[in-house]
This record gives C-alpha cells, structure tokens and sequence, in this order.
C-alpha cells in the first residue's frame, strides 16, 4: 500500500495523539484521585515511576533510532502507548497503575527522540520550524475534539475515557505502520552492523556533540530545571483544585469536577492556540536568539502563574493562573523543539534530542519525590510554591544562551 506524505502522517497523528491525550490525561488524575485513592507522595511516586524509565530507556531507545529506524522506533512506541493506557484503566490499584506507567513511559522513549528526528530528516531541518508549530496546533485542535469526548466517557466512570484512549492508540499504531513513510534516513546493513560498536559510536557522538558547544551544555541544565519544576504540578494541580475548592453546579448537570476539568482544558487549548499563532506570526523561527528570548518571556509567566495558583484562596482566579501556566507550557514545547533540532547533526540527531529527553526525566525523578514530601508533610499549597520555585533559574539561562557565539543553525543539512 502506498505511504502517505510525511507532513500528511506528522499533521494527522498529531491531531489524533491530542485527541487521546485529551480524553486520557484528563482523567487520569481524577481516576487516581477519587477511584484509587492516592494521596500527594503516591500521585507523584506515580509520576517518578514514568521518569525513572524514561531515565532507564531514553538512550538506547534513541540510539537504536539511529541505527536501525526511526519510523519503526515511533511504531513500537505506539502501540506501548495503547497497552500502558489499557492496563492502567482495567485495574484501579496503585502497584497495577505503576506498572502502566512502565509500559507507556518505555514507548515514549521509543518516540521521544526519534519522532522529531524522523520528520526533520524527511522535510529538511531548515523547513522543520513551521511543521513543528503547525503540528503544535494540530495537536492543540485534537485536544479540543477530545474534550466534549472526555465528558460524555467521564460521566460513565472515571476509567472509561482512559480505556477508549488505549484502544485508539493501537488504531493509530496500524495507521503509522501502514502509512508512515521513511526515505530521509539510511539505516546500517545488516552486513556492516556490529550492534554494540555502533551503539557506543553513536552514544559518543551525542556526548561530544554536548560538550562542543556551549549551548547544548546549557540547554541540558535547562532541560533538568525544567524536570525539577514539573513534576509537583503535574502531579498535584488536580489534587489542590479537590482538595482546596467546591466545584460549582454546571447548568448542564452531569459531574462538575469532570465538567470543570473540561472547561479549564478547553479554555487552555484555545490560549495555547491563540498564543501559537501569534509567535508563529510575529517570530523569525529561523533566529535562534529571537526563540531564546520568547522561552524566557514563557518559564517567567509559568513561575508566577504557579505561584499565584498556589496561594490563590479564589476558585476563579486559580482557573486563570492554570491557564497561565498551561498555554505558556503549550507554547515552549515547538519553540524548545525547533530551538535544539537547529543545533544538532543529523546522525546523532535522535541520540541527542533522547539525551536531553533523560536529563528532563532524571530532574523529575529528582524534584517529584521531594515535591511530594512536601505536599505530605506540609501541604500541597507549599509544594506547588516549590515548583513555581525551581524553574526561576531558566530564564537566565535562556538568557545567556543569546550570548552563546554559536548559536546558528547547523551547517551542511
């Protein structure tokens, strides 16, 4: 059968994979909350269980990209994404949930770094910025449509959207092993590959790519202050709305915390939409320093919008800071994209971007514990405090990196 278009697969997925993350990661933390029963420590214990392996799988996931083949690496992440969601939805118990987070954790490995690497090398790394903006609101789009789906399934049980996403999720791995093209990547013979020779190269080139340039140096301190901060959110905004506020009756009826949670999504998508578009608009995506600039505007709003979530005693005004926070993130994930894709090779390129992927992972696995203690020990209020906290320091960073003298496009792609 004939492969479809890479922008066609890159653009149709992202619509779909939004669409499911819509649905499941909407009522994931609810699930856990009101079903299972976990309290702060167990919800982010959760959370470094899905970034201790990511930490695990990151870099052979990414190397074996890079050797054997990217499209097939983003198929078997796939397809453990649809396994992972079924599991944790069938079986409402804390150590079932943990080995959920396994499952889907190691097939986000396998698509992490080699998604990206995959559509960069079959477009061109100078046509890549617009895809991974355009993908972004694509994405945003799916989320949309997987809202009124997550409330019509939420209001059956908790479980029920968490399971249709597994289901949609192996749909979508026959999609991409039916339709995903690759033709921008040459894999090793089979009769010159020496496994653990190429592996090794291939792991020394992303550390000596690394310690080259100064602004990749940067960026994976970037990427660990970034893990330290977003774990306490992730884990605990759900749990501070619960615990911390009466969810006010809907005129339509039906569950107000699923009805909530719904709204509050769909009123960040469309931020995020909006807010993508104008930095589509108004930015040279060409510019690294203009990128730079843009993502220190972005943590700073995310720092105060943590802040003013976590002391807000107004349900409103906690609604407008998580929107803050959540378009703002919605906003960094293309520009961080497109920022470090321009500064690496292409033959290292999935190792890297899965190198810097297990630098996130191990500052979650670092700050989700300690955040959690927190939240156990103190309050969630002050744990959420934590977080706004620790993800100061990336707006200086990103600062410096303006100043970096090689911060360029990579040459000869």
């Amino acid at each position: 059968m004939k492969k479809h278009n890479a922008r066609t697969v890159y653009l149709v997925t992202s619509f779909f994979v939004g669409l499911i993350f819509s649905m499941v990661f909407s009522a994931t933390q609810i699930y856990r909350i009101q079903t299972v029963g976990l309290n702060p420590f167990q919800l982010v214990i959760v959370g470094t269980t899905l970034e201790i392996t990511s930490f695990i799988c990151e870099i052979p996931t990414g190397i074996v990209a890079d050797i054997y083949s990217r499209r097939l690496s983003v198929i078997i992440g796939t397809f453990l994404f649809g396994i992972g969601f079924l599991v944790e939805g069938s079986f409402p118990i804390f150590a079932v949930i943990l080995l959920a987070q396994i499952i889907w954790g190691t097939g986000w490995t396998f698509i992490s770094g080699a998604h990206s690497a995959w559509i960069t090398d079959e477009i061109g790394v100078e046509n890549v910025g617009s895809i991974f903006i355009r993908s972004s609101q694509f994405n945003i789009f799916g989320n949309l449509v997987g809202i009124p789906i997550f409330i019509l399934t939420g209001n059956i049980s908790y479980r029920t959207p968490i399971l249709i996403g597994g289901i949609l999720f192996i749909f979508i791995g026959f999609y991409r092993l039916i339709f995903m093209p690759e033709d921008g990547f040459s894999r090793t013979p089979v009769t010159k590959l020496n496994t653990w020779k190429e592996m090794t190269s291939t792991f020394k080139q992303g550390v000596n790519l690394a310690r080259s340039k100064p602004i990749l140096l940067t960026f994976t301190v970037i990427a660990i202050i970034v893990g330290l901060y977003s774990e306490g959110y992730d884990r605990l905004s759900e749990a501070h709305f619960i615990n911390q506020f009466s969810f006010p009756d809907l005129p339509w009826g039906g569950d107000p915390i699923v009805s909530w949670f719904a709204l509050m999504r769909v009123a960040s998508m469309l931020l995020s939409l909006g807010s993508v578009e104008f930095v589509r608009r108004k930015s040279n995506l060409k510019e690294n320093t203009q990128i730079a600039k843009w993502l220190q505007v972005i943590y700073s709003l995310i720092s105060l919008g943590l802040l003013v979530f976590a002391w807000s005693r107004n349900f409103y005004l906690a609604i407008l800071a998580t929107l803050l926070v959540n378009s703002m993130r919605s906003l960094s994930e293309p520009l961080i994209d497109t920022w470090v894709n321009k500064h690496i090779e292409s033959r290292v390129r999935a190792t890297m971007l899965s190198m810097t992927n297990q630098l996130d992972a191990f500052g979650q696995m670092i700050g989700g514990p300690l955040v959690g203690l927190i939240g156990n020990l103190r309050s969630i209020r002050a744990a959420l405090t934590t977080s706004g906290i620790l993800i100061i320091p990336a707006v200086p960073l990103y600062w410096w990196t303006t100043r970096q003298s090689d911060n360029k496009i990579v040459e000869g792609e």
